[in-house]
Order: C-alpha cells, then sequence, then structure tokens
C-alpha cells in the first residue's frame, strides 16, 4: 500500500468572475469538479469545500447605496445630533458607511477608540500616550487636544490619517462632524443621547451601557438595513455589519443565509464523485498580524452558512504531550504505534483531558475559516473557491 507522507491540504481553485443571478451552486461545483480532473486528484470523504462571501453576496445582488444607508439613519434618528462612536479605520470596511451616515445626518459627533480601534489599528502608539501622560482608560480628548499632544496619525500600511479622511468625509457631505477620542461608550453622552455603535464584537456590550447610562437612542451598525430600503438589499441579522465598498457610492452587504445552496453543491459533488463534502462561506478569517497588530477579523461572523458536518469543535490530542509525557520511554515503531493506539481509542469529547491541552479550543469553522481566507488572499489570485482536504484525517490515517 501507498504510503501516505502528507496531512491538510488547501488549495485555491480559480472560477469563471461572478455576477449577480448567477448559479453559484452550479459554478462552484463545475469548478471544483473541473480542478480535480484537470490537476489530477481526487475528493474525498469530509473534504470541505469553502467559498468566500464576497462572491455568494455578489451572485445575490445584495448590494445598497450610501442614499439607502442616509435613509435608514433619517428614519432612526431623525433630526438628532448622531454619536457615531468605535468605528474601525478602514477605507474599504466603514469610510463609504461613514458617507451614508453623513449624508443621513445633520452633525456627526465621531468617537473614536485610541491608542487603536477595535481590530487593531493603531492612532498613536501607546508608549506615546504613556509620554504624554495621557490616560487611555479616563480621559476624552478632543480632536486639538490629540493633535497638540501626538501630531499626525499616519497608518503604516495605507499611509492615511484617518482622523483627517473621516473628518473631511464627513464635511464634503455638508454635515457637521466634531471628532473626540474616547474608550467608555458613555463618553459620547456629553455630547449627544442618541448615538449609533460601529463596534463589531462588543457591539451588544456597548449598547447596554449606554443604555444604562441613559442614551435616549441606541443602534448599533448591525440595525441599519436590517431590511430592503427601496429596493435596496439588507441584512436581516448583520445590517451593514460585514459589509465591503462595491464602488464609490454603493455597498456590498453580507451575504443572507444559504444552506440550500451548500448542500445543492454537496449534492452535485456527491452524484459525481460518490463522496460526501462538507460546504461553507467564509468571510475574513480569526487571527492577529503581530507585526501590523491588526486583527483581521472585521466581519462579524467567521462563516455565516455552513452545512451539518462543519459545527463544532476539534477533538483531537497533543502528539507532543504525548511523545513527551505518555510515551517518553519509547523510540521509533513502537512510539508510533503506542500514539496511534491512543489516537484510536480516544473519546468523543476529550475536554479537560491533559492530553488535548494546548489544542485550538475554536470552532471547527473558524480555524477552516482563517485557512481558506490566508488561501485565497484579498487581491488578484481569483481563487474564491478553496478547497481543503485531509482536515479531519490524524496520524493513523494512511
Amino acid at each position: 500500500m501507498k504510503k501516505r507522507c502528507t496531512g491538510t491540504v488547501s488549495r485555491g481553485v480559480r472560477c469563471p468572475i461572478i455576477r449577480e443571478g448567477d448559479d453559484l451552486a452550479q459554478i462552484v461545483a463545475d469548478s471544483v469538479l473541473n480542478a480535480s480532473r484537470c490537476e489530477e486528484f481526487d475528493l474525498h470523504d469530509r473534504d470541505v469545500i469553502a467559498i468566500t462571501e464576497s462572491i455568494v453576496a455578489r451572485a445575490q445582488g445584495n448590494y445598497a447605496s450610501v442614499e439607502d444607508i442616509a435613509t435608514d439613519i433619517r428614519a432612526k434618528f431623525g433630526d438628532k445630533t448622531v454619536g457615531v462612536i468605535f468605528p474601525i479605520l478602514s477605507r474599504n470596511r466603514f469610510a463609504i458607511c461613514l458617507r451614508g451616515i453623513a449624508k443621513g445626518a445633520k452633525k456627526v459627533v465621531l468617537m473614536l477608540s485610541y491608542p487603536s480601534d477595535e481590530v487593531g489599528n493603531e492612532l498613536v502608539d501607546i508608549d506615546r500616550i504613556e509620554q504624554a501622560g495621557v490616560n487611555p482608560y479616563s480621559d476624552v480628548l478632543t480632536e486639538q487636544d490629540f493633535r497638540a499632544k501626538f501630531g499626525a496619525s499616519v497608518h503604516p500600511f495605507t499611509g492615511v490619517d484617518y482622523i483627517r479622511y473621516y473628518g473631511d468625509l464627513v464635511r464634503e457631505c455638508g454635515t457637521e462632524v466634531e471628532i473626540i477620542f474616547a474608550n467608555h461608550p458613555q463618553d459620547i453622552l456629553r455630547y449627544t443621547d442618541a448615538v449609533l455603535c460601529c463596534d463589531i464584537h462588543t457591539r451588544q456590550h456597548t449598547k447596554k451601557v449606554l443604555r444604562e447610562h441613559g442614551a435616549a437612542v441606541v443602534y448599533g451598525l448591525d440595525d441599519i438595513l436590517t431590511a430592503s430600503v427601496n429596493g435596496s438589499g439588507y441584512h436581516e441579522k448583520y445590517g451593514l455589519l460585514g459589509s465591503n465598498k462595491a464602488t464609490e457610492d454603493r455597498i456590498k452587504l453580507f451575504p443572507h443565509p444559504c444552506e440550500e445552496m451548500l448542500y445543492a453543491i454537496q449534492q452535485r459533488i456527491l452524484a459525481e464523485t460518490g463522496k460526501k463534502v462538507e460546504v461553507m462561506v467564509y468571510g475574513d478569517g480569526a487571527f492577529k498580524d503581530p507585526q501590523g497588530k491588526i486583527w483581521e477579523l472585521a466581519d462579524p461572523i467567521v462563516s455565516p452558512s455552513h452545512t451539518d458536518g462543519l459545527a463544532g469543535t476539534p477533538n483531537e490530542l497533543k502528539l507532543k504531550y504525548l511523545a513527551d509525557n505518555d510515551f517518553a520511554n519509547l523510540q521509533g515503531e513502537a512510539l508510533k504505534q503506542a500514539i496511534s493506539d491512543k489516537i484510536r481509542a480516544k473519546g468523543q469529547n476529550l475536554k479537560g483531558q491533559m492530553a488535548s491541552e494546548g489544542t485550538t479550543p475554536r470552532q471547527l469553522t473558524d480555524l477552516i475559516g482563517s485557512l481558506c481566507d490566508l488561501t485565497s488572499g484579498s487581491g488578484d489570485k481569483g481563487t474564491p473557491v478553496v478547497l481543503v482536504q485531509g482536515y479531519f484525517d490524524n496520524y493513523t490515517v494512511e
């Protein structure tokens, strides 16, 4: 029997450019099947076909305009000054949303967290804050205060001064803007009692704190465009969260739930190959860049839709723990056999056992989605579908 020498393999799969209304189930299945023929590899049970959320939303036609956002902002906030708090610093993710917010408001008080935003984009280095005698846990700074203490704030990757960029963007919409820097949600209530929370993963806590401190109107980005406005796209659960810039005046929203499409792909592959694969949609991966300090996950969730076989978390033993502890006196084939026997005998729930300590206790979809995001990239690779093979195999599988 041929000996297996590799474990998990992740392949980017090239597809046609997807347009609104395309039959994505057929395109994805055909692209994976064609890749397997051209590259001469076989499909197996529990292989994972992952589809980037971008082409799913595009096929669904889930788009909205800046004016659609403005209409919903006016409906929810009326003539009140809108406190826009804790946005991330992103031209792709937030700037176009801010344009819609500004068009729907008469005045915006923009409150930026510091020294960095929620996902790690830095406004100022923490060492400079300490040197300036500023306490980010208590001090509220005006834009004038911030500039006097720290000067320009240029993002190291994009070269953008987001303070100036966001301020100018609001003013270009004919809307008054005031920018402050603070880290407690309730600090915005010194300026207005109507607040739009723009944080992603901490949004529910932020809303709770604001309500407890007497805010009159509290919404989050996940509450904007939760229903169609004048025929626009929308997202029933996440609203504007997970959206991306499509054009200068149009956004692509997070895709609607699409399990039916995923199971159609699964059935198509089963009919063609006899193998039952798993299928998922993925967005941003959940990982952090140690150099830029940026946490990648700007989407509200890594995988908005997946087949049932991808639910749950890994159930794995730590091989190095077994080698260093349980079988420290073994070598060579005896060690291999002992570890293999231990893996075969493992239970269905290893939680709390020392032999599983150090394994990653994350959702399978978060782990696989992160792998897929790194594989497909965000540029011009042209592989919006990723095939992951061998992810569920272990040391005993030949």
